[in-house]
């Protein structure tokens, strides 16, 4: 059962069992997919009262998408929804106009990631709601920000293509990679985060107006992309010495596993061979004499092929493939113990299985299991940002439109028979 407590601001607020960092805080979801429930589920996590405003009878379209169970809301639904409240409302008939002019009364934020106008149109744009209600934060994550692209609709490896992250991935030979990180819409969604908790922090300390705040994926993932720029200016000054290939078009280019920082790293085999038993190592001045101790090699540390830095990047390859020879006779954890007792940065390459499994993650609640109404048990990944005074207590997601009345009526003022009319009428 969820537990309520009266804020300081008056409000009930759901909560779990302690006040949490965002408590009294009201956002108003009218996000779906990834990159906007990404940003919202994590305001529930932190305490906000998140309510997500869904279509009646359809939902979020993710409820539908990539199913393992038949007429049971995805995984892709459940692991960006948790903690939030349900209400469906039609924002295109009279009496759901009138049920979301409510729900923005009293709110603090509105989060969407609707296409280029679609809001406006609906009069829900963001010159008529903070003329209408000018302490609400109007937070959006768009694809691309105002110029050229600001029309053109974007997916992950869109922004991932058009933000730097996939000239940079994959082998010097080989075509651009997407990275399995969800950069663009996930990335987004935790930049949103930030700049939506600072415009609620200068509403409150300076200003006592909100403001519009917009993240686009294409940024978003160009940030995440800094230490390329970085390259790229360098490449002025002559050749990247760290880069095991050189650019020949001008750009940084794609060096496979390369660490990309000032020290040499690679991925390397480990028994019994199969497509995740690698470890990724760094070879830094400091550990050299130590890691040709644990490889049985000793005759490298003075060896003048091999004794300094920069005589090893210039055989890189064969450093690496005489590493290789040794982590091949043991597996990744047995690897990274050996090279983590000497002090080698090493780290093994984890599966998503092992991931899911790993009793340190579960035990952190990165790795959480929550009961859902209609599939039982699942998993899902928990909250990144760790605060003492504020824990997770995790909640399903909402079943669609679950909280309709509760929400209309308790929270809203709508009596019974206001509530029979919007559903006759379809708002709701």
């Amino acid at each position: 059962m969820q537990n309520t407590h009266t804020t300081q601001q008056g409000r009930t607020q759901v909560t779990g069992l302690a006040p949490k960092a965002l408590d009294g805080i009201r956002v108003v979801d009218m996000t779906h997919v990834q990159s906007g429930p990404s940003c919202t589920q994590m305001l529930a996590w932190l305490g906000a009262d998140v309510i997500k405003v869904e279509a009646p009878g359809k939902g979020d379209i993710t409820r539908q998408q990539l199913r393992d169970v038949p007429n049971v809301d995805s995984l892709y639904f459940t692991m960006l929804n948790s903690n939030k409240r349900s209400i469906t409302c039609n924002l295109k008939s009279e009496g759901g106009r009138k049920v979301v002019d409510r729900l923005l009364a009293d709110a603090d934020v509105l989060v969407e990631n609707f296409g280029p106008g679609v809001l406006d149109r609906l009069g829900l744009g963001w010159d008529d709601l903070h003329r209408r209600f000018p302490r609400l934060v109007y937070a959006s994550v768009k694809g691309f920000g105002p110029g050229v692209f600001h029309d053109a609709k974007a997916y992950e490896p869109i922004a991932q293509a058009m933000g730097g992250s996939m000239s940079t991935t994959g082998g010097p030979t080989g075509p651009p990679l997407v990275t399995g990180a969800q950069i663009g819409d996930s990335g987004t969604g935790i930049h949103l985060v930030a700049a939506v908790l600072a415009a609620l922090l200068q509403r409150d300390r300076q200003t006592g107006t909100g403001q519009r705040v917009l993240c686009a994926m294409q940024d978003s993932v160009l940030n995440l992309c800094r230490v390329k720029l970085r390259d790229q200016q360098r490449l002025d000054a002559g050749p990247l010495g760290e880069y095991p290939v050189q650019s020949t078009d001008g750009a940084v280019p794609r060096s496979s596993n390369a660490s990309g920082g000032g020290h040499p790293g690679a991925a390397l085999r480990c028994a019994p061979g199969g497509p995740n038993d690698y470890v990724y190592m760094i070879i830094q001045p400091q550990v050299w004499p130590a890691l040709c101790g644990e490889i049985g090699r000793e005759d490298l540390v003075e060896h003048p092929d091999f004794a300094t830095p920069e005589r090893r990047l210039e055989r890189i390859d064969e450093v690496f493939g005489l590493i290789e020879t040794w982590t091949m006779t043991m597996d990744k954890f047995a690897v990274y113990d050996r090279c983590n007792a000497v002090g080698v940065p090493c780290g093994p390459v984890l599966d998503t299985q092992e991931l899911l499994e790993d009793p340190s993650l579960r035990e952190r609640e990165l790795v959480v299991s929550v009961e859902h109404p209609e599939r039982g048990k699942y998993y899902t990944v928990g909250c990144p940002l760790q605060l003492s005074d504020s824990p997770v207590d995790y909640r399903s997601a909402p079943l669609l439109g679950e909280h309709t009345d509760e929400i209309l009526g308790s929270l809203l003022g709508f009596d019974d028979d206001e509530i029979a009319g919007l559903r006759a009428e379809g708002a709701v």
